[in-house]
């Protein structure tokens, strides 16, 4: 099977409807996210080269009809027409590493309505999981103030591949390196580590223990100095780092414990033995929250090891993402369902200074001093340019987030800018609005509905 499985089962009814009915006509769907969660200013968006890479490779062979047959329990030959499909529409995107705001467009896919639908639950989980993971190392970041970040979310985060994604999402943002092996080897991100308490605990004494990794390891080491006393470990530390004369480089970790004034005393040993040079390294269930009360309480902390909370982004573990039917066979449509109601028409954002964004109709002309923000990264099925770097995807986010309002940067009680419709965009959805609601009121009283056309590989049927 490939991964044209990995998606909803509903989407497979979907598309074997549409394709039974002959409703392959273009169809444009729109992925946003209608609120930013609690405690968030903004949103970076991520996962688009996952998508992409989906979207170039989606083919629906036999043992994905073998696979949809058996989830509908249905015989192989009604699913025969789904056996082929690819994709082969068109992308608008909102390039990795940009900030967004709520209800912003990041993404939208146009392209023959079967093929659209199949591909909404791939897209949506990665541009989904990615996103709200890069927020979360993004506003690391800014609590760092400049101190180094590195990745240690691998043991914890949802499975390998979230594992990967996290190390580069950080990468992307601005981390300095990743404790994943994998990740930093293949994505060319610094590898950074340490030792484990395990590895104290199999020595008879803890100062044989750093001799001996000492000894294992030539050049700078960083020592953890929290599995038995912290301050007596500290001062071994010293010991074992002047004996060997391995100072400069090297680093002392504190994984445990009130880390603000264990830094402190720390921070003293190592100085009064000579050792102002060695780095401090904290550890052990770090977020931007926490960074942030260290780094306002003047903590020593050279260097923060990020994990479990920021893997998955702990606080705001999902979005409230959609990805909407905005346009079918050039007819706008939305929805109208209670506190989800949507905008019809493919769109455009545009941004302005100081976040006054504006989203638009696609074919609108931008505002004085705006810029689009979904660019075409995809046509007829086919990437439109090369994959972005890692650098550029960072540089990307380090001019946006220039830009950023201070409170949307807060760490605590941000307030998010708020993006505004444009004029054609409210126009377009009081009419279509009006258009819907007149059908509804024509239906529920009986009277006859205009025949509708539908477009399909053979011409054009009416309905």
């Amino acid at each position: 099977m490939s991964d044209a499985t990995t998606t909803d089962l509903y989407e497979v009814t979907m598309a074997m409807s549409y394709l039974r009915e002959g409703m392959t006509g273009p169809a444009t769907f729109s992925l946003f996210v209608r609120d930013l969660p609690p405690e968030r200013g903004f949103l970076v968006a991520a996962g688009l080269e996952s998508v992409l890479d989906y979207l170039s490779g989606l083919h629906v062979g036999r043992e994905d009809v073998d696979a949809f047959a058996s989830a509908v329990h249905r015989p192989r030959r009604d699913l025969r027409l789904l056996l082929g499909l690819e994709f082969t529409g068109d992308v608008r995107a909102v390039p990795e590493g940009r900030i967004v705001l709520a209800g912003e467009p990041m993404l939208e896919v146009t392209a023959p309505l079967p093929q659209a639908q199949l591909a909404e639950t791939y897209v949506l989980n990665q541009l989904s999981h990615q996103t709200a993971i890069a927020s979360k190392a993004a506003r690391c970041v800014l609590a760092a103030a400049g101190h180094p970040v590195v990745d240690f979310s691998l043991r914890r985060t949802h499975g390998p591949q979230a594992g990967f994604q996290a190390a580069r999402l950080g990468a992307m943002v601005g981390f300095a390196g990743t404790s994943n092996v994998a990740a930093a080897t293949a994505l060319g991100i610094p590898a950074v580590g340490t030792m484990a308490h395990s590895f104290v605990e199999a020595f008879e004494a803890e100062e044989d223990a750093f001799r001996a990794f000492a000894r294992s390891h030539p050049g700078p080491v960083t020592l953890l100095v929290d599995t038995y006393d912290t301050e007596e470990g500290v001062r071994m530390a010293t010991r074992v780092l002047r004996d060997l004369d391995r100072g400069p480089g090297s680093a002392v970790r504190l994984d445990s414990g009130d880390l603000g004034d264990l830094a402190v005393r720390a921070r003293s040993i190592l100085d009064e033995a000579g050792l102002p040079q060695v780095r401090i390294v904290a550890s052990g269930g770090l977020d931007e929250y926490a960074l942030d009360d260290l780094i306002r309480s003047g903590a020593p902390i050279d260097t923060y090891a990020v994990g479990t909370r920021v893997g998955v982004s702990a606080d705001a573990p999902y979005l409230d993402s959609a990805y909407k039917m905005v346009q079918y066979d050039g007819r706008p449509v939305m929805k109208l369902s209670s506190a989800k109601v949507t905008a019809p028409g493919p769109k455009q954002v545009f941004r302005r200074a100081g976040y006054a964004d504006v989203i638009g109709l696609a074919d609108e002309q931008p505002p004085d001093g705006a810029t689009p923000l979904l660019e075409t990264v995809m046509r007829g099925g086919q990437r439109t340019g090369t994959r972005p770097t890692l650098d550029e995807c960072r540089e990307t986010f380090t001019a946006d987030l220039g830009g950023l309002p201070w409170a949307a940067r807060r760490i605590r009680a941000p307030v998010a800018p708020q993006a505004t419709a444009s004029e054609p965009l409210r126009a377009l959805a009081a009419r279509v609005r009006r258009r819907i609601e007149k059908q509804t009121a024509a239906a529920s009283t009986g009277s006859s509905v205009p025949e509708r056309t539908v477009t399909g590989p053979h011409g054009s049927v009416s309905r």
